[in-house]
Protein backbone atom coordinates (compact mmCIF):
# COMPACT_ATOMS: atom_id res chain seq x y z
CA UNK A 1 0.00 0.00 0.00
CA UNK A 2 1.32 3.53 -0.99
CA UNK A 3 2.44 6.15 1.65
CA UNK A 4 0.27 8.71 2.71
CA UNK A 5 0.84 12.56 3.18
CA UNK A 6 -0.79 15.81 4.00
CA UNK A 7 2.03 16.95 1.52
CA UNK A 8 4.44 15.93 -0.84
CA UNK A 9 6.70 18.76 -2.65
CA UNK A 10 8.90 17.44 -5.74
CA UNK A 11 11.75 20.09 -5.92
CA UNK A 12 14.09 20.37 -2.98
CA UNK A 13 15.33 23.59 -3.97
CA UNK A 14 15.10 26.75 -2.05
CA UNK A 15 11.13 27.42 -2.50
CA UNK A 16 10.58 23.62 -2.18
CA UNK A 17 12.69 22.34 0.49
CA UNK A 18 11.77 25.49 2.46
CA UNK A 19 7.51 24.99 1.76
CA UNK A 20 8.67 21.17 3.46
CA UNK A 21 9.75 22.24 6.70
CA UNK A 22 7.55 25.17 7.28
CA UNK A 23 4.72 22.16 6.79
CA UNK A 24 6.12 19.88 8.80
CA UNK A 25 6.63 23.03 11.08
CA UNK A 26 2.90 23.09 11.21
CA UNK A 27 2.17 19.83 12.06
CA UNK A 28 1.99 17.96 8.55
CA UNK A 29 3.00 14.92 7.21
CA UNK A 30 5.58 15.60 4.52
CA UNK A 31 7.58 13.96 2.06
CA UNK A 32 9.72 15.69 -0.75
CA UNK A 33 11.01 14.35 -4.03
CA UNK A 34 14.75 15.35 -5.30
CA UNK A 35 15.90 14.15 -9.13
CA UNK A 36 19.31 14.94 -7.78
CA UNK A 37 21.51 13.21 -5.06
CA UNK A 38 21.98 16.02 -2.90
CA UNK A 39 19.23 18.44 -2.09
CA UNK A 40 19.12 22.23 -2.47
CA UNK A 41 18.24 22.76 -6.12
CA UNK A 42 20.17 24.92 -9.16
CA UNK A 43 20.67 27.52 -6.29
CA UNK A 44 22.52 25.47 -3.95
CA UNK A 45 24.29 22.81 -6.61
CA UNK A 46 24.64 24.96 -9.83
CA UNK A 47 23.56 28.08 -9.07
CA UNK A 48 23.79 30.88 -6.14
CA UNK A 49 25.99 29.61 -4.18
CA UNK A 50 28.64 28.09 -6.12
CA UNK A 51 28.76 31.42 -8.27
CA UNK A 52 28.85 33.53 -4.94
CA UNK A 53 31.76 31.09 -3.98
CA UNK A 54 33.56 32.39 -6.94
CA UNK A 55 32.73 35.84 -6.93
CA UNK A 56 34.22 36.09 -3.83
CA UNK A 57 37.56 34.43 -4.05
CA UNK A 58 37.94 36.11 -7.52
CA UNK A 59 37.53 39.37 -5.32
CA UNK A 60 39.61 38.53 -3.00
CA UNK A 61 42.23 37.52 -5.61
CA UNK A 62 41.97 40.82 -7.16
CA UNK A 63 42.15 42.76 -4.14
CA UNK A 64 45.06 41.48 -3.35
CA UNK A 65 46.82 41.59 -6.80
CA UNK A 66 45.90 45.43 -7.33
CA UNK A 67 44.18 47.28 -4.24
CA UNK A 68 46.32 46.07 -1.05
CA UNK A 69 49.75 47.83 -1.81
CA UNK A 70 47.77 51.00 -0.88
CA UNK A 71 47.03 49.95 2.22
CA UNK A 72 50.99 49.03 3.31
CA UNK A 73 50.24 45.54 2.71
CA UNK A 74 52.46 44.04 0.28
CA UNK A 75 51.86 40.55 -1.64
CA UNK A 76 52.05 38.68 -4.88
CA UNK A 77 49.19 36.48 -5.80
CA UNK A 78 49.55 33.52 -7.60
CA UNK A 79 46.29 31.70 -9.05
CA UNK A 80 45.67 28.48 -8.05
CA UNK A 81 42.48 27.56 -9.84
CA UNK A 82 41.83 24.13 -8.44
CA UNK A 83 41.99 25.04 -5.48
CA UNK A 84 39.33 27.95 -5.78
CA UNK A 85 37.16 25.31 -7.44
CA UNK A 86 37.42 22.95 -4.36
CA UNK A 87 36.96 25.51 -2.17
CA UNK A 88 33.52 26.51 -3.87
CA UNK A 89 32.81 22.66 -3.77
CA UNK A 90 33.77 22.40 -0.48
CA UNK A 91 30.58 25.02 0.57
CA UNK A 92 28.39 23.82 -1.90
CA UNK A 93 28.41 20.39 0.04
CA UNK A 94 28.50 22.35 3.26
CA UNK A 95 25.10 23.73 2.17
CA UNK A 96 23.14 20.79 0.38
CA UNK A 97 24.68 18.94 3.06
CA UNK A 98 22.58 21.25 5.93
CA UNK A 99 19.43 20.81 3.47
CA UNK A 100 19.81 17.65 3.96
CA UNK A 101 20.09 17.18 7.84
CA UNK A 102 17.20 20.40 8.22
CA UNK A 103 14.78 17.79 6.07
CA UNK A 104 15.93 14.63 8.50
CA UNK A 105 15.41 16.98 11.46
CA UNK A 106 11.68 17.90 10.79
CA UNK A 107 11.24 14.02 9.96
CA UNK A 108 10.74 14.89 6.56
CA UNK A 109 10.64 11.90 4.60
CA UNK A 110 13.07 12.29 1.46
CA UNK A 111 12.83 9.92 -1.87
CA UNK A 112 15.61 10.17 -4.50
CA UNK A 113 13.93 10.15 -8.20
CA UNK A 114 11.78 11.45 -11.07
CA UNK A 115 8.57 12.78 -9.41
CA UNK A 116 5.60 12.52 -11.90
CA UNK A 117 1.93 13.23 -10.74
CA UNK A 118 -0.10 10.49 -12.13
CA UNK A 119 -3.60 11.39 -10.50
CA UNK A 120 -4.43 14.15 -8.39
CA UNK A 121 -3.28 13.21 -5.10
CA UNK A 122 -0.60 10.88 -6.29
CA UNK A 123 3.04 10.80 -7.02
CA UNK A 124 4.96 8.33 -9.01
CA UNK A 125 8.61 8.24 -8.11
CA UNK A 126 11.21 6.61 -10.72
CA UNK A 127 14.67 5.92 -9.14
CA UNK A 128 18.35 6.00 -11.25
CA UNK A 129 17.87 2.28 -11.72
CA UNK A 130 14.32 2.50 -12.63
CA UNK A 131 12.37 1.20 -10.12
CA UNK A 132 9.38 2.64 -9.54
CA UNK A 133 7.14 3.48 -6.46
CA UNK A 134 3.95 5.55 -5.85
CA UNK A 135 3.13 7.98 -2.89
CA UNK A 136 -0.19 9.66 -2.26
CA UNK A 137 -0.90 13.02 -0.67
CA UNK A 138 -3.46 15.20 -0.57
CA UNK A 139 -1.78 17.98 -1.83
CA UNK A 140 1.24 18.59 -4.20
CA UNK A 141 3.81 21.31 -4.45
CA UNK A 142 5.52 21.69 -7.78
CA UNK A 143 8.85 23.15 -6.74
CA UNK A 144 10.85 21.93 -9.68
CA UNK A 145 12.22 25.26 -10.67
CA UNK A 146 14.15 26.69 -13.80
CA UNK A 147 16.50 25.35 -16.51
CA UNK A 148 18.87 26.94 -18.83
CA UNK A 149 17.92 28.43 -22.11
CA UNK A 150 19.37 27.57 -25.62
CA UNK A 151 20.10 29.66 -28.34
CA UNK A 152 19.50 29.03 -31.97
CA UNK A 153 22.73 27.89 -33.67
CA UNK A 154 24.73 27.31 -30.63
CA UNK A 155 25.12 23.89 -28.87
CA UNK A 156 26.01 23.82 -25.10
CA UNK A 157 28.45 21.27 -24.70
CA UNK A 158 29.51 22.64 -21.15
CA UNK A 159 33.27 22.72 -22.67
CA UNK A 160 33.72 25.53 -24.72
CA UNK A 161 30.17 26.52 -25.11
CA UNK A 162 28.77 27.03 -21.68
CA UNK A 163 25.81 27.68 -19.81
CA UNK A 164 26.07 28.73 -16.51
CA UNK A 165 26.58 25.44 -15.04
CA UNK A 166 30.01 25.13 -17.09
CA UNK A 167 30.91 27.97 -16.14
CA UNK A 168 31.45 27.36 -12.92
CA UNK A 169 33.78 24.46 -13.69
CA UNK A 170 36.27 25.33 -16.15
CA UNK A 171 39.54 23.53 -15.77
CA UNK A 172 41.60 26.70 -16.28
CA UNK A 173 41.32 30.21 -16.78
CA UNK A 174 40.72 31.62 -20.75
CA UNK A 175 42.16 33.71 -22.35
CA UNK A 176 38.94 35.20 -24.66
CA UNK A 177 35.39 34.60 -22.83
CA UNK A 178 32.51 35.52 -24.76
CA UNK A 179 29.10 36.11 -22.54
CA UNK A 180 25.91 35.87 -24.66
CA UNK A 181 23.19 37.96 -22.74
CA UNK A 182 23.93 41.38 -20.53
CA UNK A 183 21.49 39.83 -17.49
CA UNK A 184 22.63 39.12 -13.95
CA UNK A 185 24.23 35.59 -14.58
CA UNK A 186 26.48 36.50 -17.36
CA UNK A 187 27.28 39.84 -15.73
CA UNK A 188 28.22 37.84 -12.55
CA UNK A 189 29.83 35.02 -13.91
CA UNK A 190 32.04 37.32 -16.40
CA UNK A 191 33.18 39.33 -13.62
CA UNK A 192 34.57 36.36 -11.73
CA UNK A 193 36.57 35.07 -14.93
CA UNK A 194 38.37 39.30 -15.62
CA UNK A 195 39.21 39.34 -11.99
CA UNK A 196 40.86 36.06 -13.39
CA UNK A 197 42.92 37.12 -15.60
CA UNK A 198 40.30 36.98 -18.92
CA UNK A 199 39.23 39.33 -22.20
CA UNK A 200 35.59 39.59 -21.61
CA UNK A 201 33.25 40.19 -24.38
CA UNK A 202 29.36 41.07 -23.12
CA UNK A 203 27.08 40.85 -25.73
CA UNK A 204 23.59 41.79 -25.38
CA UNK A 205 20.42 42.30 -27.74
CA UNK A 206 19.01 45.45 -26.31
CA UNK A 207 20.39 48.95 -26.14
CA UNK A 208 20.94 48.95 -22.13
CA UNK A 209 22.30 45.96 -19.85
CA UNK A 210 20.14 44.33 -17.01
CA UNK A 211 16.21 45.12 -18.55
CA UNK A 212 13.93 45.98 -15.40
CA UNK A 213 16.57 47.79 -13.50
CA UNK A 214 16.37 51.41 -12.97
CA UNK A 215 17.55 53.25 -16.01
CA UNK A 216 20.12 55.59 -13.62
CA UNK A 217 21.38 52.63 -12.12
CA UNK A 218 22.23 50.39 -15.37
CA UNK A 219 24.24 53.44 -17.00
CA UNK A 220 26.33 53.72 -14.09
CA UNK A 221 26.82 50.16 -13.93
CA UNK A 222 28.05 49.53 -17.30
CA UNK A 223 30.06 52.60 -17.02
CA UNK A 224 31.93 50.98 -13.81
CA UNK A 225 32.34 47.36 -15.02
CA UNK A 226 33.67 49.17 -18.67
CA UNK A 227 35.90 51.01 -16.16
CA UNK A 228 37.39 47.07 -14.96
CA UNK A 229 38.06 46.30 -18.06
CA UNK A 230 34.98 44.11 -19.02
CA UNK A 231 33.80 45.05 -22.90
CA UNK A 232 30.20 45.51 -24.52
CA UNK A 233 28.54 45.28 -27.64
CA UNK A 234 24.98 46.54 -26.65
CA UNK A 235 22.34 46.21 -29.90
CA UNK A 236 24.09 42.97 -31.26
CA UNK A 237 23.28 39.61 -31.08
CA UNK A 238 25.09 35.94 -31.67
CA UNK A 239 23.91 34.19 -34.40
CA UNK A 240 26.53 31.68 -34.47
CA UNK A 241 28.76 30.23 -32.39
CA UNK A 242 30.44 26.78 -33.41
CA UNK A 243 32.99 25.11 -31.48
CA UNK A 244 36.38 23.19 -32.21
CA UNK A 245 39.24 21.94 -30.92
CA UNK A 246 41.22 25.15 -30.04
CA UNK A 247 38.14 27.79 -29.80
CA UNK A 248 34.93 29.21 -30.78
CA UNK A 249 33.92 30.75 -34.11
CA UNK A 250 31.15 32.98 -33.63
CA UNK A 251 29.16 35.28 -35.49
CA UNK A 252 28.00 38.80 -34.53
CA UNK A 253 25.67 41.36 -36.15
CA UNK A 254 23.38 44.16 -34.96
CA UNK A 255 20.06 43.52 -33.57
CA UNK A 256 18.13 45.88 -36.10
CA UNK A 257 20.15 44.21 -39.18
CA UNK A 258 23.93 44.92 -40.50
CA UNK A 259 26.79 43.01 -41.36
CA UNK A 260 27.70 40.67 -39.11
CA UNK A 261 31.38 40.25 -38.15
CA UNK A 262 33.25 37.40 -36.60
CA UNK A 263 35.47 36.47 -34.15
CA UNK A 264 37.16 33.68 -32.27
CA UNK A 265 36.82 32.96 -28.52
CA UNK A 266 38.30 30.14 -26.28
CA UNK A 267 34.81 30.30 -24.33
CA UNK A 268 31.38 31.30 -24.97
CA UNK A 269 28.72 31.69 -22.12
CA UNK A 270 25.24 31.29 -23.16
CA UNK A 271 23.23 33.32 -20.33
CA UNK A 272 19.98 34.47 -22.15
CA UNK A 273 17.84 33.24 -19.22
CA UNK A 274 15.96 30.38 -17.65
CA UNK A 275 12.76 28.95 -18.45
CA UNK A 276 10.36 27.17 -16.29
CA UNK A 277 11.15 23.37 -15.93
CA UNK A 278 7.97 21.55 -15.96
CA UNK A 279 8.71 18.53 -18.37
CA UNK A 280 7.93 15.03 -17.08
CA UNK A 281 5.83 15.81 -14.44
CA UNK A 282 2.61 14.42 -16.28
CA UNK A 283 0.92 17.75 -16.57
CA UNK A 284 -0.39 18.02 -19.75
CA UNK A 285 -2.23 14.28 -19.07
CA UNK A 286 -3.73 16.00 -15.76
CA UNK A 287 -4.54 19.17 -17.71
CA UNK A 288 -2.57 21.60 -15.48
CA UNK A 289 -2.58 24.93 -17.23
CA UNK A 290 0.06 26.94 -18.08
CA UNK A 291 1.01 30.40 -19.39
CA UNK A 292 2.54 31.03 -23.20
CA UNK A 293 5.98 31.44 -21.32
CA UNK A 294 5.30 27.68 -20.11
CA UNK A 295 4.69 28.93 -16.48
CA UNK A 296 2.19 26.89 -14.56
CA UNK A 297 -1.01 29.19 -13.66
CA UNK A 298 -2.13 29.49 -10.04
CA UNK A 299 -4.67 31.32 -8.27
CA UNK A 300 -4.16 33.44 -5.10
CA UNK A 301 -3.45 30.74 -3.09
CA UNK A 302 -0.86 28.96 -5.53
CA UNK A 303 -3.47 26.37 -6.60
CA UNK A 304 -3.44 25.03 -9.99
CA UNK A 305 -6.53 24.42 -11.79
CA UNK A 306 -6.49 20.93 -10.74
CA UNK A 307 -7.37 20.77 -7.09
CA UNK A 308 -4.81 19.55 -4.75
CA UNK A 309 -2.23 20.41 -7.18
CA UNK A 310 0.17 23.65 -6.56
CA UNK A 311 3.41 25.44 -7.73
CA UNK A 312 5.51 27.75 -6.30
CA UNK A 313 8.78 29.27 -7.48
CA UNK A 314 10.19 30.02 -11.24
CA UNK A 315 7.77 27.56 -12.48
CA UNK A 316 5.15 30.23 -12.18
CA UNK A 317 4.70 33.99 -12.52
CA UNK A 318 7.39 36.71 -11.37
CA UNK A 319 11.24 36.97 -11.03
CA UNK A 320 13.11 33.82 -10.73
CA UNK A 321 14.39 34.71 -7.48
CA UNK A 322 15.35 31.83 -4.54
CA UNK A 323 13.93 34.34 -2.28
CA UNK A 324 11.13 34.64 -3.76
CA UNK A 325 10.53 30.90 -4.14
CA UNK A 326 11.17 30.41 -0.37
CA UNK A 327 8.50 33.04 0.87
CA UNK A 328 5.80 31.18 -1.54
CA UNK A 329 6.37 27.80 -0.42
CA UNK A 330 6.34 29.64 3.58
CA UNK A 331 2.58 30.86 2.22
CA UNK A 332 1.42 28.28 0.28
CA UNK A 333 2.19 25.51 3.46
CA UNK A 334 0.51 27.85 5.70
CA UNK A 335 -2.67 28.27 3.38
CA UNK A 336 -2.22 24.74 3.26
CA UNK A 337 -2.46 24.99 7.82
CA UNK A 338 -5.73 26.87 7.54
CA UNK A 339 -3.55 29.81 7.76
CA UNK A 340 -2.92 33.12 6.06
CA UNK A 341 -0.07 32.66 4.00
CA UNK A 342 1.47 35.83 1.94
CA UNK A 343 3.67 37.25 -0.33
CA UNK A 344 4.14 40.71 -0.95
CA UNK A 345 5.29 41.23 -4.32
CA UNK A 346 5.78 44.67 -4.13
CA UNK A 347 8.52 44.06 -1.64
CA UNK A 348 11.11 41.72 -2.91
CA UNK A 349 14.45 42.81 -3.36
CA UNK A 350 16.97 41.95 -6.09
CA UNK A 351 20.72 41.70 -6.06
CA UNK A 352 23.18 41.39 -8.40
CA UNK A 353 26.73 40.56 -7.12
CA UNK A 354 29.24 41.85 -8.95
CA UNK A 355 31.28 44.47 -7.57
CA UNK A 356 30.42 46.92 -6.91
CA UNK A 357 27.21 44.96 -6.09
CA UNK A 358 24.21 46.32 -7.34
CA UNK A 359 20.30 45.81 -5.09
CA UNK A 360 16.98 47.05 -5.20
CA UNK A 361 13.78 47.12 -4.08
CA UNK A 362 10.30 47.89 -5.31
CA UNK A 363 9.76 50.48 -8.32
CA UNK A 364 11.81 52.54 -10.86
CA UNK A 365 11.37 55.49 -12.27
CA UNK A 366 10.48 54.32 -15.66
CA UNK A 367 7.86 52.24 -13.86
CA UNK A 368 6.69 55.17 -11.51
CA UNK A 369 6.61 57.66 -14.92
CA UNK A 370 4.75 55.08 -16.61
CA UNK A 371 2.34 54.61 -13.94
CA UNK A 372 1.85 58.68 -13.82
CA UNK A 373 2.90 58.62 -10.01
CA UNK A 374 4.35 61.62 -8.85
CA UNK A 375 7.67 61.31 -6.89
CA UNK A 376 10.56 62.64 -4.92
CA UNK A 377 14.23 61.60 -5.65
CA UNK A 378 16.30 61.50 -3.26
CA UNK A 379 20.66 60.31 -4.20
CA UNK A 380 23.49 60.00 -2.35
CA UNK A 381 27.15 59.08 -3.90
CA UNK A 382 29.61 56.37 -1.64
CA UNK A 383 32.04 59.15 -2.57
CA UNK A 384 30.63 61.42 0.55
CA UNK A 385 30.54 58.43 2.78
CA UNK A 386 33.31 58.01 5.61
CA UNK A 387 33.41 54.58 5.60
CA UNK A 388 33.98 54.19 1.90
CA UNK A 389 36.37 56.75 1.82
CA UNK A 390 38.50 55.16 4.01
CA UNK A 391 37.82 51.44 2.35
CA UNK A 392 38.60 52.54 -0.71
CA UNK A 393 35.02 51.89 -2.40
CA UNK A 394 33.55 54.99 -3.31
CA UNK A 395 31.75 53.76 -6.61
CA UNK A 396 28.16 54.26 -6.99
CA UNK A 397 25.08 55.62 -4.57
CA UNK A 398 22.30 55.34 -3.29
CA UNK A 399 18.67 56.40 -4.82
CA UNK A 400 15.35 56.83 -2.89
CA UNK A 401 12.37 57.19 -4.59
CA UNK A 402 9.16 58.76 -2.37
CA UNK A 403 5.31 59.39 -3.31
CA UNK A 404 5.52 63.09 -4.01
CA UNK A 405 2.17 63.37 -1.61
CA UNK A 406 2.47 61.16 1.31
CA UNK A 407 6.62 60.37 1.36
CA UNK A 408 6.11 56.86 0.92
CA UNK A 409 8.94 55.01 -0.13
CA UNK A 410 8.21 53.55 -3.46
CA UNK A 411 11.76 51.99 -4.44
CA UNK A 412 15.36 52.42 -3.45
CA UNK A 413 18.46 51.13 -5.91
CA UNK A 414 21.87 51.17 -4.76
CA UNK A 415 25.11 50.77 -6.43
CA UNK A 416 27.76 50.20 -4.19
CA UNK A 417 29.63 48.23 -1.92
CA UNK A 418 27.84 45.69 0.46
CA UNK A 419 24.62 46.56 -1.29
CA UNK A 420 22.83 43.21 -1.68
CA UNK A 421 22.92 43.50 2.41
CA UNK A 422 22.14 47.53 2.62
CA UNK A 423 18.88 46.61 0.56
CA UNK A 424 17.38 44.90 3.88
CA UNK A 425 16.61 47.82 5.64
CA UNK A 426 14.75 49.58 2.68
CA UNK A 427 12.75 46.20 2.37
CA UNK A 428 11.62 46.21 6.54
CA UNK A 429 10.52 49.74 6.25
CA UNK A 430 8.87 49.19 2.93
CA UNK A 431 7.11 46.32 4.22
CA UNK A 432 5.45 48.67 6.75
CA UNK A 433 4.79 51.19 4.82
CA UNK A 434 7.19 53.81 6.19
CA UNK A 435 8.34 56.90 4.72
CA UNK A 436 11.35 58.76 3.28
CA UNK A 437 10.95 60.76 6.75
CA UNK A 438 11.31 57.45 9.23
CA UNK A 439 14.05 56.54 6.92
CA UNK A 440 15.65 59.48 7.50
CA UNK A 441 14.93 59.99 11.19
CA UNK A 442 16.42 56.45 12.04
CA UNK A 443 19.79 56.59 14.11
CA UNK A 444 22.35 55.14 11.82
CA UNK A 445 25.49 53.84 13.17
CA UNK A 446 28.80 55.54 12.21
CA UNK A 447 30.68 54.94 10.53
CA UNK A 448 28.97 52.91 8.26
CA UNK A 449 28.27 52.53 4.60
CA UNK A 450 24.46 52.28 5.78
CA UNK A 451 24.66 56.18 6.33
CA UNK A 452 24.64 56.58 2.91
CA UNK A 453 20.95 55.06 2.59
CA UNK A 454 19.97 57.58 5.46
CA UNK A 455 21.49 60.37 3.27
CA UNK A 456 19.46 59.45 0.23
CA UNK A 457 16.60 59.69 2.41
CA UNK A 458 17.49 62.75 3.84
CA UNK A 459 18.19 64.24 0.34
CA UNK A 460 14.38 63.25 -0.40
CA UNK A 461 13.58 66.51 1.16
CA UNK A 462 16.90 68.04 -0.28
CA UNK A 463 18.15 67.95 3.28
CA UNK A 464 21.38 65.53 2.78
CA UNK A 465 24.46 66.87 5.56
CA UNK A 466 27.18 65.23 4.24
CA UNK A 467 27.34 66.85 0.35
Amino acid sequence: MAEEYDLVVIGTGPGGYVCAIRAAQLGQKVAVVEKRPTHGGTCLNVGCIPSKALLHASEMYEEAGHGMEDMGIKVSPELDLKAMMAYKNDGVSGNTDGVAYLLKKNKIDAYQGLGKIVAAGEVEITADDGKKQKIQSKAIVIATGSEVMELPGMTIDEKRIVSSTGALELGKVPKKMLVVGGGVIGLELGSVWRRLGTEVLVVEFLDRLIPGMDGEIAKNFQRILKKQGMKFKLGHKVTEAKANSKNVKVSIEPSKGGDAESQSFDVVLVSVGRRPHTDGLGLEELGVRKDNHGRIITDAGYQTNVAGIYAIGDVIAGPMLAHKAEDEGIAVAEILAGQKGHVNYDVIPNVIYTYPEVASVGKTEEELKEAGIEYNVGKFPFTANGRAKVNRTTDGFVKVLADKKTDRILGVHIIGPDAGNMIAEAAVIMEFGGSAEDLARTCHAHPTLTEAVKEAALAVDKRALHI
